[in-house]
């Protein structure tokens, strides 16, 4: 028995008819082709599916679709702008914080999570908070300097 659902993703309000059992990462991925989000290890332990769900970061592996009803959802895409990276985005490029790029975008909205709540957290807070998210190709060090070096962008922007 299929249900509907309906909430907001990156500012627009959408209403999908899915199975009970969809996952949110897998609503977003394959119903609303945002792509982005990405699918590693299904059981919340590697961060890849990570996904803003009324601004707190979550896994959408874990969640259910049906569970997002009236929520508003923010994925990779929606932290971005038409007028390029932000800053965010632009240290983790400076910094050569992605390689394979499977973990990014978990890892930058992850960061976005922590950055908006807590702008001036250290390395230590850095690491702590991303050490739910696994990345096998660049090791964590340029991971924890380009959030550190993005915390000014956060800083009284009120995000």
């Amino acid at each position: 028995m299929n249900m509907q659902v309906c909430f907001w993703v990156n500012g627009r309000e959408v209403e999908v008819t899915v199975e009970p059992r969809l996952t949110l990462a897998d609503c977003l991925r394959h119903h609303l082709r945002l792509t982005g989000t990405h699918v590693g290890c299904e059981h919340g332990v590697c961060g890849a599916c990570t996904v803003l769900v009324d601004g707190k970061a979550v896994r959408g592996c874990l969640m259910l679709a049906v569970q997002a009803e009236g929520s508003k959802v923010v994925t990779v895409e929606g932290l971005s702008n038409d007028e390029g990276l932000t800053p965010l985005q632009a240290s983790f490029r400076k910094h050569h914080a992605l390689q394979c790029g499977f973990c990014t975008p978990g890892m930058i909205t992850t960061s976005h999570a922590l950055l908006s709540e807590e702008p001036d957290c250290d390395a230590d807070r850095v690491r702590e908070v991303l050490s739910g998210n696994l990345c096998r190709c660049t090791g964590y060090v340029s991971i924890v300097e380009a959030v550190l070096d993005a915390r000014s962008a956060y800083k009284g922007s009120g995000r």
